[in-house]
Parts: structure tokens; sequence; C-alpha cells
């Protein structure tokens, strides 16, 4: 356990009536050799979407921990997931493919167990994101057709899910620090973390209460049926092919492979000017002169769109 003299005290207040001081644990803690000094590091002030977080599932955080290996030598690559306005530890599973169909699995899974989140934050790595039009890829299709924003960081910044990156530190630190034996032991190890980190641990941005404590809202349910978009009566809705094209006045259009066999809508802007939809979410423009595609950024064309 890797607690500092605050948490440590916490525990201590929940069962007596006096306590020492942080100050006084710190000091105990030194002299018993139990304290590493690490460098610290500052990490900038939270921007959006973190500003919104003002509750519980309005926004999630997802990532891989980086891979390491248990000591009979098999690889563990730990995928977690969590709210961002708790912390609460949705999820931390070892996968033995860090794939979509594993991660669709397990968000599928936290969905049923806790509703849908408005978004989910994540870094510009597969299999969150891809090369294709408005970095899409086919689990962020999977989410967007729930409704949920696919929020990704800017490249080289992981600071922005830095909630989440400090909860890993500490995964890290519990955990892996030594390895467990196997994987199974591993995901001993993360589960028994899991419950330690949500119902235990207290948090210091939490005003010292626990990510369980603090985890309780309205949860929109995951459907019984992932249903296809719907688009508004004055919008030309067009099915994507397997080749990721649609048809145009006779000709096909390139729009996304990542889009195959699912229907998107254009919406009329300007005369020859066309915003193009995937569900609730303009993802391109497109000139139906030319017959050009040109990418968009999601946020801010869906903020200009509700306008």
């Amino acid at each position: 356990m890797h607690w500092g003299p605050r948490k440590l005290r916490e525990i201590l207040r929940r069962s007596r009536d006096t306590v020492p001081a942080a100050s006084t644990i710190g000091a105990l803690l030194k002299r018993a050799g139990l304290v590493v000094d690490r460098r610290r590091r500052r990490t900038p002030p939270y921007t959006q979407p973190f500003a919104s977080a003002a509750g519980p599932n309005q926004v999630w955080c997802a990532d891989f921990k980086g891979y390491f290996r248990t000591r009979d030598g098999e690889r563990i690559d730990p995928f977690t997931l969590s709210d961002a306005h708790s912390r609460y530890l949705l999820r931390c599973q070892a996968v033995e493919k860090t794939d979509t169909e594993a991660v669709r699995s397990i968000s599928e899974a936290a969905f049923r167990e806790y509703g849908l989140p408005g978004a989910i934050r994540t870094d510009n790595g597969a299999p969150f994101a891809s090369r294709a039009l408005a970095g899409l890829s086919r689990l962020a299709v999977y989410w967007m057709k729930l409704n949920i924003v696919p929020e990704r960081i800017e490249p080289g910044h992981p600071e922005q899910n830095g909630r989440h990156e400090r909860m890993h530190r500490t995964l890290k630190e519990e955990t892996a620090r030594p390895a467990a034996a196997n994987r199974r032991a591993q995901q001993r190890a993360f589960d028994q973390f899991r419950r330690e980190y949500n119902e235990l641990r207290p948090h210091e941005a939490l005003d010292m209460r626990t990510p369980a404590a603090v985890y309780d809202g309205p949860r929109r349910p995951y459907p019984s049926r992932v249903a296809e978009p719907e688009y508004d009566h004055g919008m030309e809705v067009r099915r994507v092919c397997h080749g990721g094209k649609f048809r145009w006045k006779g000709e096909f259009v390139f729009v996304s492979h990542v889009l195959a066999g699912e229907r998107i809508g254009l919406q009329a802007v300007a005369e020859d000017d066309w915003r193009v939809y995937f569900a609730a979410f303009p993802i391109a423009h497109f000139n139906s002169r030319d017959f050009q595609i040109g990418p968009c950024n999601l946020r801010t064309d869906q903020e200009d769109a509700k306008r």
C-alpha cells in the first residue's frame, strides 16, 4: 500500500476520536524508511471537456495502462475505465488483445451496469481513433450510435486526461511493483485494487471522501437494442456501402471505411454545401459540385449545428 499521511489520517479518523496531524504521521513514516522522495510534476489546469464533468456519468475516461509482464513472463495489458467526476474506477481488466472487440465488450458490460455516459475521453491511439475521416474508428462509431461523444485528447498531451493518468500511477505502484505470479493472480490484484480504490481510499480532490461515496447520480440506461441512427425529414439519407462510399446523383463518393454498412445524413447548409452527419454528430463537409468530402471538428461543428 502506498497511501500518504493525509489518507492514513483520514482512515484513522474514521475509527478514533483523536488522531495525530498529517505532518506527524509523515514524520513517523519517514523515520521508519517508508517514504520515497518523488519529483513533483505540475499538471496544467483542466480544460474542456473536463470542466463539464460536474456530476457522475457526464464524462468517462478510458485508456490502456502501459503493459508489463507477470513473473511467469506473460504480457499484461490492463484496460481501465473511470468516471471523471467521482474518480470511480468502473473497470480494470487485463485483456489478451488491445483491439476493438475487447474494449467494446468491456465498455458494454460497464454500460449495462452503470448506464451510459455523455462522453468518453481517450487518447488518439487504436482502437479509440484512426486516421479515417474525423478520426473515427469502429469503436467510436459504436459509442456514437449510443449518443456518446468520443472525446480525444490532443496528441502528446496526456495531462488532458490527467485524472485518469494519475490513477494509472497509483495502479502501477499498488499492483505491478512487483507483478503477480501469473495472469490470474494479476487480475485478482487488479480486482482488489479496484475495491480499495473505490471504497476505502480517501481522495484529497473529493474532500477526503471515497469515489464510491461520490459516484451517485442520474443514469441513462443501456438500450435493449442498439438502434440505427435516425435523421430529420429534411436531410438526405444515404447508406455507406462496404467500400466506404455512398451514392450521390449516380456517382460514388468515398467517406470512410469505418462507416461501411451505416446510414449517414446530409444536411444542406448552403448551395452545393452539405454537412454530413453520423447519428447526432457532424463528421464532414460535402461539396456536391465537385464531389469533395472535407473533415470537420466533431465538437465544434456539433455546437454550431445546435445554434
